[in-house]
């Protein structure tokens, strides 16, 4: 069962950061949630893959879940384990940001087929520009994206982004459950 408290400890001491950040996007913080400490930790691991696997679970279950390598692999793999041992396997997989070069030279890696229905797993969603680029890439290999799924929504956009594209997204947690607000 899912300790929602527990997670938000494990990430206040492990991941939460105050100072002055430029993320991904671009965007300057004064904040940064360095969730590779949470989803990389044997509790951490198992917490995500609860939480994650019990949102899934209020709808129809996937095919396999998996995102943009290298920040949603720790993700996926926590949900692929927690969901064997749930009784309710879910098969996961990987969007490389860049193809191989060789081989099938492709940047979906795992044990998916064209026309499986799947999750975008995602650490942390500020604008989700990697998250839609996950999208996209999966989508021209067949898949069928039906939703994304974050650990953290830090409110700056990209709620709004995956809902303009047509994709709702379910978070383990907002940066309100942080006592920290949003920029407007």
């Amino acid at each position: 069962m899912y300790d929602k408290d527990a997670l938000m400890e494990l990430i206040r001491e492990k991941s939460l950061r105050l100072g002055d950040f430029t993320l991904a996007s671009g965007k300057k913080s004064t904040y940064y949630m360095d969730c590779k400490q949470v989803t990389l930790d044997p509790e951490g691991s198992r917490l995500i893959g609860e939480g994650i696997l019990e949102l899934m679970t209020q709808g129809e279950m996937p095919d396999a879940v998996g995102g943009m390598s290298i920040g949603a692999d720790p993700i996926t793999s926590a949900i692929v384990t927690m969901s064997a041992v749930a009784g309710n396997p879910v098969r996961g997989f990987m969007v490389r940001k860049e193809s191989k070069g060789h081989g099938t030279n492709q940047y979906i890696e795992g044990p998916v087929q064209p026309g499986e229905r799947v999750v975008i797993v995602e650490d942390v969603v500020t604008t989700g520009g990697s998250s839609l680029l996950a999208i996209e890439r999966a989508e021209v290999f067949g898949l069928k994206v039906e939703r994304v799924i974050a650990i953290i929504d830090r409110m700056e956009g990209g709620r709004e982004a995956f809902e303009k594209a047509g994709y709702p997204l379910a978070t383990l947690l907002t940066i309100r459950d942080f006592g920290i607000e949003p920029p407007t």
